[in-house]
């Protein structure tokens, strides 16, 4: 996970965790040619209405 490393300054491991796979998301849509912050927003739309569900950011660009 990107920046896994720097994040030793978290208040907790479940801090840690969530931050690198927070930014591992962000740049893997970055990646894919996707704006991170639609993707992001689209992510925990999703999944306030279903819990569990997986957005990749390859699929969002096609649903988008």
């Amino acid at each position: 996970m990107i920046g896994r490393h720097n994040h030793f300054g978290s208040k907790s491991a479940r801090g840690t965790v969530v931050a690198a796979t927070t930014y591992s998301l962000v740049e893997t849509a970055k990646a894919a040619g996707v704006d991170p912050i639609a993707y992001l927003v689209e992510v925990a739309t999703r999944a306030k209405r279903s819990p569990g569900a997986v957005l990749l950011p390859a699929d969002f660009r096609a649903a988008a």
